[in-house]
């Protein structure tokens, strides 16, 4: 997936977006609202990491915003107040969660799991797909009893491919959701992943499909 980081410290900035790109994520850094909105003006995001103390701003404020402009992309806010009637106030100005600073770096992978897979509409990590088993949390596909790896970049590939299935996904479309702007990127990265992930499909029902000057779609043989 692609994330927004929206962190004035540039310590913690680098951190979370270092775990966050392991996982196979695109992490771009906002250091202040302005920053934020002009990368919301220029690429689309899965979900949003908002800080609230800015020098520019409040990221409440940011978020209200946001959602008065009825734009719905996920957003976790973090937060170095405990107060109760605080994170109460977040959640009503339309957060979809929040992580109190600070925090745990697993709990803070958890919690953006967990967001996306209620934003997709899934209480189960495992999705069943013409005769494999994808799991995201453990990272793996499941043809007739073979468990196969996933690599991080694979494993999101395959998340937003399945997001849709039959839809075509050209390989600009790929890159803005797999990789991050400070990321130098080729055409020829997406068709490596797509490759990969081709063989690890092999043997089930399912198949990649190339269409010629469009990109690619999974759907099922």
């Amino acid at each position: 997936m692609r994330f927004l980081l929206v962190e004035d410290s540039e310590d913690l900035a680098k951190a979370v977006a270092s775990r966050l790109t392991l996982e196979g994520h695109g992490v771009d850094h906002a250091a202040t609202l302005a920053d934020a909105s002009h990368f919301l003006g220029t690429a689309p995001y899965d979900l949003i990491l908002l800080d609230i103390s800015l020098p520019d701003g409040d990221g409440r404020d940011f978020l209200v915003r946001e959602r008065a402009a009825r734009r719905d992309t996920p957003v976790i806010m973090m937060t170095a107040s405990a107060s109760v009637s605080d994170r109460v106030m977040t959640l009503d100005q339309g957060a979809d969660d929040y992580i109190t600073k600070p925090f745990d770096f697993g709990e803070l992978q958890a919690r953006c799991r967990a967001v996306l897979r209620r934003r997709d509409g899934a209480v189960d990590s495992r999705r069943h797909f013409a005769g494999f088993i994808f799991d995201q949390l453990g990272a793996t596909l499941t043809v007739g009893g073979d468990i196969r790896e996933l690599r991080a970049r694979e494993l999101r590939l395959l998340e937003i491919l399945l997001s849709r299935p039959g839809q075509a996904y050209s390989k600009a479309h790929l890159i803005d959701r797999l990789f991050s702007f400070d990321e130098e990127v080729s055409d020829n990265a997406i068709e490596v992943y797509v490759g990969r992930l081709r063989k690890k499909l092999d043997g089930s029902g399912a198949r990649l499909e190339t269409l010629r000057g469009v990109g690619y779609r999974l759907i099922p043989e």
